[in-house]
């Protein structure tokens, strides 16, 4: 109203109506704005509970890489222990006969009959074993691993040479499907087993606290306990093993329990 003449200027009706919807719709605005200021401007951070965007990016970033590490560590100690386990001769298989035995009653008369490639390549190497060949003669004393004539395991390339510092202690030799591995000298069959690593391996020792290992075969021609003569079959050549990257034989010589370099005895 004008103060000196009383006139009606301007009027407003309110009603309950009108006051609940202007309440209503002031709330609403102001619970938007304190939405948008919180996440879409840096006055988040100054609220408890919520930190910097980048700070728990790197904790996300971090965490992963922390798992990581763990998984690369673990799976480290399981090589190393089984490495371990090769060297001493303690392996065991990790897959028990329950496990892997099939209650489906189709299987009970199944009969696997070798194949003509399969019944060759017996041929050959039962050939082969008939002459395999001894290059010391008996009664004569060895003394030093200088004096032993090594046969040559396997004939071809080799891939990775022997680095005891990263932890390989022998040579990969790069060879065709179904060549026959030989004992480079005479000796004992100590280890004809499997293991998930390096697949089908067997161990041999000889005279003068010599030991020498054959990885990744596909097929063993010899168990534990049997007398090999040096250039003997004693396994194929094959790709077995998690470790494995193609047909080859992972080959070690071990004197006196110190690794050494095959290559400085053998030509390949």
């Amino acid at each position: 109203m004008n103060d000196e003449t009383f006139e009606e200027k301007a009027s407003l009706v309110l009603s309950p109506r009108r006051v609940f919807v202007f309440f209503v719709i002031s709330t609403l605005l102001l619970i938007i704005g304190v939405i948008y200021l919180i996440a879409f401007t840096s006055l988040r951070e100054y609220i408890p509970g919520y930190a910097d965007i980048n700070m728990r990016r790197n904790i996300v970033k971090m965490t992963y890489r922390t798992d990581s590490l763990i998984n690369e560590l673990e799976a480290r100690d399981i090589y190393l222990h089984n490495l371990k386990a090769v060297l001493d001769g303690n392996i065991k298989d990790s897959i028990s006969p329950e496990a892997i035995k099939s209650t489906d009653k189709k299987f009970e008369r199944l009969e696997i009959k070798p194949s003509e490639e399969d019944l060759a390549l017996r041929k050959q190497i039962e050939e082969e074993e008939k002459n395999s060949l001894t290059y010391t003669e008996k009664g004569v004393l060895k003394t030093g691993i200088a004096s032993f004539f090594f046969f040559t395991p396997l004939q071809g390339l080799i891939s990775d040479k022997f680095k005891a510092s990263a932890n390989h202690y022998g040579i990969d030799i790069v060879a065709p499907k179904n060549e026959a591995v030989k004992a480079t000298l005479d000796g004992t069959v100590t280890l004809s087993d499997w293991s998930p690593e390096t697949g089908h391996i067997i161990q041999l020792q000889h005279d003068e606290n010599i030991i020498s290992i054959y990885k990744h075969n596909s097929v063993l021609l010899k168990k534990a306990g049997d007398k090999v003569k040096a250039g003997e079959p004693i396994a194929i050549v094959g790709d077995a093993g998690e470790l494995s990257t193609g047909p080859h034989l992972h080959f070690e010589i071990w004197y006196k329990g110190m690794p050494i370099d095959p290559q400085e005895y053998i030509s390949f």
